[in-house]
């Protein structure tokens, strides 16, 4: 199972697992995928948006902004990690 993986994954050092409930929080690229590849020289950041008509990528100062500040919004709705692993057990156990 997926979800048993991410849990053995996030035991792993380098790894964070923070999950966001489902409250009826609701954020702009919900439904599309999005990575953001950053790194020392931010001018070199872009971003990569999975849409329904195929894969953008985003890398002008001011989109990139805009996504940071919803991936920013995203983080501070998740769980803790901690949190987070139990929600994932509780719903596996409920499955």
């Amino acid at each position: 199972m997926q979800v048993r993986h991410l849990v053995e994954t996030s035991d792993q050092p380098h790894v964070i697992l923070r999950v966001i409930p489902f409250d009826g929080t609701s954020f702009p690229t919900a439904g599309h995928g999005l990575d953001y590849a950053h790194g020392p020289v931010s001018a070199l950041d872009t971003a990569q948006l999975d849409t329904s008509h195929g894969s953008e990528l985003v890398y002008t100062v001011g989109k990139l902004e805009t996504y940071r500040l919803v991936l920013d919004r995203m983080e501070q709705a998740t769980l803790n990690p901690a949190a987070s692993r139990e929600l994932i057990h509780r719903i596996t156990k409920d499955t």
